[in-house]
């Protein structure tokens, strides 16, 4: 018998067989053109300076860039999607007639999301490898951590759905806090350039934790095992308070 957060799983399965070409650019032709356009040419540049000392850009920023892809696809998946299988296609509602408890719905929303990330990061990874900007075998954690990273960012993103009505408070959430965090989350440069009094923003926000986890687990020298571990929990919290308050915001948005 299928347990009901496995069914929930299987409905957006078969939802995005039906969609998935949509994410063919995402998952394959971006993480090329993320490689040659950063990495290469413009590491070029920056390797050319001396900054990094033995580690090029290319390896610098293909770990970063995976992390920043797997927040990218779970905002994604997190907002328009979500309010419309509350707003407008009435999805959840069904389920929960069906009736499937919240945990079911929101459990079955966290896997798919979960599958998504892993496999969009498994590719990203792979290209990333064949350019020669993968030094450890550890790297085959990236996945997890990109996972992590996703659901970091989510879970909150799930309680937000539950609580509007219309898609008018997405934009603010690209603009004033998406954008930021890409920016200034040690992506593209290290944050310790950064002025004193901006570079909280990296300190506070789980992308930065997942870069300095990818990072570490794609380099030959993996760091302070006290620091990965402090990134985990780091992120770790944000997924159980963004998931505590996403069931709280399900199961008031889904009993009225």
């Amino acid at each position: 018998m299928t347990s009901p957060t496995l069914a929930v799983l299987n409905y957006h399965l078969v939802s995005y067989r039906r969609t998935w070409r949509g994410s063919v650019f995402q998952s394959f032709v971006l993480p090329v053109l993320f490689v040659i356009g950063f990495g290469m040419s413009v590491g070029s540049l920056v390797d050319a300076s001396g900054r990094l000392g033995s580690t090029s850009y290319l390896q610098f920023i293909a770990p970063a860039m995976i992390a920043s892809t797997a927040m990218q696809v779970a905002v994604a998946e997190a907002t328009w999607p979500v309010l419309a299988r509350f707003q407008w296609m009435r999805v959840y509602d069904s389920m929960h007639s069906a009736p499937l408890r919240v945990s079911a719905i929101l459990g079955g929303d966290v896997a798919f999301m979960t599958l998504r990330i892993v496999m969009t990061s498994v590719v990203f990874l792979g290209v990333t490898a064949v350019f020669g900007a993968i030094q450890s075998w550890w790297s085959l954690l990236v996945p997890v951590i990109a996972a992590l990273i996703g659901l970091a960012f989510a879970a909150p993103l799930f309680a937000l759905c539950g609580a509007v009505t219309t898609a008018n408070t997405f934009p603010f959430v690209f603009r004033f806090i998406i954008v930021p965090v890409s920016l200034f989350s040690g992506v593209f440069f290290q944050v310790d350039t950064l002025s004193p009094w901006v570079r909280w923003l990296a300190y506070v926000s789980p992308l930065w934790h997942g870069v300095q986890l990818c990072r570490a687990a794609s380099d030959d020298d993996h760091g302070s095992m006290l620091a990965a571990l402090g990134h985990v929990g780091y992120l770790l919290a944000w997924i159980v308070a963004g998931l505590v308050l996403a069931y709280v915001s399900f199961r008031r948005r889904l009993s009225d």
